[in-house]
Formats: structure tokens, C-alpha cells, sequence
């Protein structure tokens, strides 16, 4: 008896040991326990020979692959026997505390306003981001009768690349750009924390000054910090140095946002304006004004060309905006407030050009990157999404600086390595237009299959440039139906550091996943229709390649 006891408990320890090892098995190939390695023996890949196409140099302007405006709407349309538009940025024409001038010209517009010529006057409101609305106006695709954008930086930069505002207030609103940093921190003033930046003791995000009003005010202070003439070698080894120990340029200030309250940074910039209004924001960090201030100034555009009564229109509006009443609702919402900072730089138009010029060539500090582009070639891609997909890669090639390293991938069901990571001179340029035009759809979505190849490939590439900034750019409709899952790759992207950028090409794109692949390291999710697809893809490389 005593022996068949000890039989059955030695069994049922046998037992427990053998399920033990099983969970423990599942589990590690469920979480952390598959590696590039292992999941590469899983997933069938087909090396293509490349083939070269030809390909333009006449470099097309990004002002081409401008949307519709329509892709913008009125955030308020007038009807008026003079109708005029005003261009804003969208921190005062959005919700809640970003309504002012809507608020503003839905009473203008119930106040019955007439001209001199007793013709009632009506204003339009189109939110648009200061960098894009510079883009239309400069290009004549889209001219309202009057721009604000958030600082005066646009409007000299529209008039030094061909466009044509002239200044009607210098200030519409009162705000600041600031540089955010941990209520804990020990750096406490703008030169303290740049000067730790540059030390490499802290990381902050900063928005990309292409598009974005604080990004551009950012820029142009530090190559100024350095010398105030900005071709100065000073001023360019002042914004190196701080760039070097940047851990990435955010697309937009969501994702820079979005980082921060993850943890990931000691600080970020913002405008006070929407600093003072978020209280997860301003109870995690102080707020320290830097550059020239934000106020906001509204310009006439084309003034040359606009009849006499819709100037007058725009004057009467302009007066309107800056009564007493309107000014009310303004401090109401978080402006007219850091009005003690002051800042007497003039920076021109011809500057801020130059600044931009200064940023495409030594973002990356002299450092190779090496790229991959997986391209969907799944069947929901069919018709106008690949045909977008394939012109975006066309025209975006032209903004991928020759120094980097870049590779194609195509996936449907399977994976196919199109172009093998090499340097982007003109040979390689080529094989990637080649690699481009092959693109068909048809097939199953193994999108997750496809970024393990890409990861490998950037694995082998790093070994002979180990100094190399690594970065994946994901093109697809995000729906996920074949072969590995999200969270299987996680762990190895998480350990790789390789930042995903994911482009959407439909409108009802997966996007949730989209934007966890792109969370996991820290990378932009641009989520757009074939209408914009192609301007948003250019400015993206544009920033990042």
C-alpha cells in the first residue's frame, strides 16, 4: 500500500512538473521568449532580384502634392455681402479652450458689421497649422483674405519664398513658447537646461520646426544662443550639440505629448496657452518662456489684389477682434497672460530659411540612417490605396538624403525582401523606383511577418554601421490577418529600439494598432486618406530622412 502511495504521488509530481515546464513554454513563446531569430525560421521570405527603373531629377516642390483645402473645413463659414477668410492655427480655432476665434466671429458675424458702403460684412475661420497654411499661401493653391499664425516667423518666411502678407496687427492675442521641464528637476532656466541637454543629462522632445510654431522658435534660438549670425560655425555647433542628445524630433506636439506622459521625458515645449489650461501637463512641469513671443499677429495676404471693400472688411474685423469684449474671451482661455516676457530679436524671413536649411543638414549630426520601408501589398490594399502608396514612396524619395541607408519590403501573405539595405546614391535610388513599380496587390496581411524581416535586415546593416540611427517606416491599411501577431513582436521592437512610423493609406485604417506598433518605440502614426496621403509622407521624410 505504502509503495503505490508513493507510486501515485511521485505521478502526480511527475505530472505537475511536466505541466509546469509546459506553461512556462507557452508562456515565454507567448511574451518574451520569441527573438528575431526564432521568428524568422517561421516566416517565408523571398529575396527579389532588383531591378532598376529610371527616375526624375527635376525634384518636384512639396507645394505639388498639396491637398484639397477642402481637406481643412471652416470651423465657421460666413455669408456676408463681402465674405473674407481668416487662416488661423488651430490653438485658437479648436475645442474648448482653443475656440476664441470662433467665439470671436460668431458674434462678429451676428453684429450685423457693415462696410463704409452699408455691404454687411461675414468672416470665415479655417484652422490650419501655421507650416501648412504658409505652404498654400506661398504655392497660391489656397490665399484667404487674412493669416494669423502663431508667431511672426511664418509671415516672414511666406514673403521671403515668393508669397505676399503684409502685416495688419502685430498682435491678435498675447502667448509664449516655453520649455517644459519635471517639477523635480534641478535645471530651472532656459540656459541651465539647455546647457544640461547638451551635457547629455536630460532628454526634452521638441516639435518638428518645419511645421510647427515652437519647433521653428526652438531652432532659430538656439543657432542665435550660438551667434546671431546663424551660418556661423558657433551657431551650427550650438544646435548640434543639442541635438545629438535629442532621443527624437516629435511629428506633431500629440505625439511629443503623449511621450511625456509616458515618463519618457524630462521636459518638452509648449505654449503657455495650452500648458496653463492641461492639469496633467502643468502639475507635472514648470513652464520657462524662450524665443520671441507668440502673439499671434494677422496679416492681409495679397493685399495688392484684394478689392478695396474686403480690406476694409478685414480692418473692421481686426478692430472687432480687439475690443474689450474679445480681449475678455481671449484671457478667459489662457492668452494675454506672460505678458513680463519680453524678447527684441528680428529674425528674417531670409533666416528662417536659412535655419531650415541648417536643420535638413544636421538633424542626424553627420549620423547614417538606415531605413526600411514595408510596403502593403495585401489585396485590401487594391486600387487607389497601393496607387497612392507607390506615388507617396515616388515623391517622398526626393527627401531621403543621400547619406542614408535604405531598403524595400514588400508583404502580402508572405514577405519580399524588394531592395536590400544599401546607401542612397543614384544607383540605389534606381533599384528603389524599380522596387516601387514592381508593388501589386493581392493576398493575405502578414504586416507583423514583415516588420521581423525588416528588423533583421537593419540587425545585419548596424553590424558594419553599429552607429547607425535605425528606423522602420510601416505602409499600410493597418488590418493584421496573417502570420505573427502585434504582441508576439513586441518584446523583440521593444529590446531592438527601432522606432516604427506607420502610414495609413485608408480611411478606416486600423489605427489603434497602428499607433501601439508606433508607441512602442517612440515613432509618429499618421493616419490620412489617399486626398492628403502624399503631403503629409514627403513632410515626414522630409523631417525624418
Amino acid at each position: 500500500m505504502k509503495t503505490n502511495k508513493n507510486i501515485f504521488i511521485g505521478v502526480i509530481i511527475a505530472v505537475a512538473f511536466i505541466v509546469i515546464i509546459g506553461i512556462a513554454f507557452i508562456v515565454k513563446n507567448q511574451s518574451g521568449g520569441r527573438t528575431v531569430d526564432t521568428m524568422l525560421k517561421h516566416i517565408k521570405v523571398k529575396e527579389k532580384s532588383p531591378t532598376k527603373a529610371s527616375i526624375s531629377l527635376d525634384n518636384s516642390s512639396l507645394y505639388d502634392e498639396l491637398p484639397e483645402i477642402s481637406k481643412y473645413p471652416n470651423a465657421v463659414t460666413g455669408y456676408g455681402d463681402v465674405s473674407i477668410e481668416i487662416m488661423t492655427s488651430p490653438e485658437k480655432a479648436g475645442k474648448d479652450y482653443e475656440a476664441w476665434l470662433i467665439d470671436v466671429a460668431n458674434k462678429f458675424n451676428k453684429a450685423g458689421k457693415t462696410t463704409s458702403g452699408g455691404r454687411t460684412i461675414a468672416v470665415s475661420v479655417r484652422p490650419v497649422s501655421s507650416g501648412l497654411a504658409a505652404d498654400y499661401i506661398i504655392s497660391g493653391k489656397h490665399t484667404p483674405q487674412l493669416f494669423t499664425p502663431s508667431n511672426y516667423l511664418w509671415g516672414e518666411y511666406i514673403n521671403a519664398n515668393g508669397g505676399d502678407v503684409t502685416l495688419l496687427n502685430e498682435r491678435m492675442v498675447g502667448n509664449t513658447a516655453g520649455l517644459l521641464i519635471s517639477k523635480n528637476s534641478e535645471y530651472k532656466t532656459y540656459d541651465d537646461i539647455i546647457a544640461a541637454v547638451q551635457a547629455g543629462k536630460i532628454n526634452i522632445g521638441y516639435t518638428n520646426p518645419q511645421s510647427s510654431s515652437t519647433g521653428m522658435n526652438l531652432l532659430i534660438s538656439l543657432l542665435k544662443d550660438g551667434s546671431e549670425d546663424i551660418n556661423a560655425d558657433a551657431a551650427i555647433d550650438n544646435f548640434k550639440k543639442f541635438q545629438q542628445n535629442i532621443p527624437y524630433v516629435a511629428y506633431n506636439t500629440m505625439q511629443m505629448r503623449d511621450s511625456a506622459s509616458k515618463g519618457n521625458l524630462d521636459g518638452m515645449i509648449l505654449e503657455y496657452q495650452t500648458y496653463i489650461n492641461e492639469p496633467n501637463v502643468n502639475k507635472m512641469y514648470d513652464f520657462i518662456p524662450f524665443g520671441i513671443r507668440h502673439d499671434n499677429p494677422l496679416y492681409l495676404v495679397g493685399e495688392a489684389n484684394l478689392p478695396d471693400e474686403e480690406v476694409e472688411a478685414c480692418k473692421i474685423f481686426n478692430d472687432y477682434c480687439m475690443t474689450n469684449d474679445c480681449q475678455s474671451i481671449a484671457t478667459k482661455y489662457g492668452f494675454n497672460a506672460k505678458d513680463d516676457y519680453k524678447s527684441d530679436r528680428e529674425i528674417t524671413g531670409a533666416e528662417v530659411n536659412r535655419a531650415l536649411e541648417i536643420y535638413k543638414a544636421n538633424k542626424d549630426n553627420g549620423q547614417d540612417i538606415i531605413a526600411v520601408f514595408v510596403a502593403d501589398c495585401s489585396g485590401s490594399m487594391s486600387g487607389d490605396p497601393i496607387n497612392q502608396l507607390k506615388q507617396s514612396l515616388t515623391n517622398g524619395a526626393q527627401y531621403i538624403n543621400e547619406n542614408n541607408m535604405v531598403g524595400l519590403v514588400s508583404y502580402s501573405t508572405n514577405v519580399a525582401i524588394e531592395v536590400p539595405i544599401a546607401k542612397f546614391d543614384l544607383n540605389q535610388r534606381a533599384y528603389f523606383q524599380g522596387g516601387i513599380n514592381s508593388l501589386t496587390a493581392g493576398g493575405s496581411t502578414a504586416s507583423y511577418d514583415a516588420i521581423v524581416v525588416a528588423m533583421d535586415m537593419i540587425r545585419k546593416a548596424k553590424a558594419e554601421n553599429p552607429d547607425a540611427k535605425a528606423m522602420i517606416f510601416l505602409l499600410s491599411d493597418g488590418y493584421q490577418n496573417e502570420g505573427y501577431r502585434l504582441n508576439d513582436i513586441t518584446p523583440a521592437l521593444k529590446e531592438s529600439e527601432i522606432p516604427v512610423y506607420t502610414i495609413s493609406y485608408t480611411s478606416d485604417a486600423d489605427t489603434d494598432a497602428m499607433k501601439k506598433l508606433s508607441g512602442i518605440n517612440e515613432a509618429a502614426t499618421i493616419n490620412a486618406d489617399s486626398d492628403d496621403i502624399v503631403y503629409k509622407i514627403k513632410s515626414l521624410f522630409n523631417s525624418q530622412m
